[in-house]
């Protein structure tokens, strides 16, 4: 699977082209320690990655985005993966 986005942070302004290079929905149990190291966003283990993200997602703005005051994820929630190529920086 190869699929080029273009990296959009909120302003309207291209900074980046990637290739998609994998994508897979897995159970939140079975992300695995390369995921979480790959995201890099510091974390040093599964159980760090996954309170960071949980943190995120209980969140008032996640759950008022979502409409779900009560929304939770537990083990068996599914989520998305996603491997990247950077092949450009604008």
């Amino acid at each position: 699977m190869h699929t080029h986005l273009d990296g959009m942070p909120s302003e309207d302004r291209r900074v980046a082209v990637i290739v998609l290079t994998e994508v897979r929905v897995v159970r939140l149990a079975d992300v695995d320690l390369q995921h979480a190291l790959d995201e890099g966003e510091g974390d040093e283990s599964v159980a760090q990655w996954r309170a960071g993200h949980e943190t995120f997602w209980h969140s008032a703005e996640v759950r008022a985005e979502l409409g779900d005051p009560g929304f939770t994820v537990d083990d068996d929630t599914l989520v998305l993966t996603q491997r990247f190529r950077l092949v450009h920086c604008v």
